[in-house]
């Protein structure tokens, strides 16, 4: 080897061994963990202020709202709590059949709680069509609306 190609090995071992090293240690990235599907009580998830957590809720359907028609179509309703306190449920029928209740039914929801000084909003009340996230249901008269 002449020694003009010798010194240029000399200098591009260290860099490339550099490189090498650089490259091995970077942190993996990581994806991002899966939703919790930790289920926390409706009453809870609202005195703790929380959002985007998984709640699940019992209670009687206190009023029927129009259907919210702006962007995806979903059935409202404002559920009473054994607690008396309200929550309205927002369940997206393009998604999902909707349930045939009337004031007085008794509903169990299964839902993303989203937190508001009026009681709370649970939504994603159906399957989640990507599969990011745990679907939700609303059970009534024995039946599961996904």
């Amino acid at each position: 080897m002449n020694s003009k190609l010798q010194s240029r090995w000399w200098i591009a071992l260290p860099a490339c061994t550099l490189a090498l090293l650089v490259w091995t240690y970077q942190p993996a990235s990581r994806p991002s963990p899966p939703p919790s599907t930790h289920t926390v009580d409706v009453e809870t998830a609202h005195q703790q202020r929380r959002s985007g957590i998984t709640v699940e809720g019992s209670g009687r359907v206190e009023r029927l709202l129009p259907d919210d028609r702006e962007g995806s179509h979903h059935q409202r309703f404002i559920l009473r709590l054994a607690s008396r306190h309200t929550v309205l449920i927002a369940h997206n029928i393009d998604l999902a059949k909707r349930v045939p209740i009337s004031p007085g039914d008794s509903v169990t929801v299964h839902g993303e709680y989203e937190y508001n000084e009026k009681g709370g909003v649970i939504h994603w009340t159906h399957h989640d069509p990507e599969g990011k996230r745990p679907g939700g249901w609303i059970r009534f008269d024995s039946r599961e609306y996904r």
